[in-house]
């Protein structure tokens, strides 16, 4: 129904950047939030960034000034550009998206995570 493929985490020094990629295929009509979550080991999931179908973005405290997150309509796709990482960045980072699909109507799906690892 929807598959969502992620790409771009890795292992990076402190202040270093990275560039995560998320991109959604299937019997999509349309998308609406898209979305970025990272957990570390022992701790739950929590939210990183979103932006939605009007490109309104929202970000946690920790982040702000430091990650952006875009999308590109015609790909289905969400980015999340990291940038001046710290070690407390490291997690796994998950996509979120939620859209319109045939025969089913409103799902939300999560990505299969990519690793972000931040050395000090």
């Amino acid at each position: 129904q929807v598959r969502l493929v992620e790409s771009g985490g890795g292992l990076v020094q402190a202040g270093g950047s990275l560039r995560l990629s998320c991109a959604a295929s299937g019997s999509i009509i349309s998308i609406n939030a898209m979305g970025w979550y990272h957990q570390a080991p022992g701790k739950q999931r929590e939210l990183v960034a979103t932006i939605t179908s009007h490109g309104s973005t929202n970000y946690a405290d920790s982040v702000k000034g430091r990650f952006t997150i875009s999308r590109d309509y015609a790909k289905n796709t969400v980015y999340l550009q990291m940038n001046s990482l710290k070690p407390e960045d490291t997690a796994a980072y998950y996509c979120n998206v939620g859209s319109t699909v045939a025969e089913v109507g409103y799902l939300e799906v999560w990505g299969q995570g990519t690793l972000v690892t931040v050395s000090s």
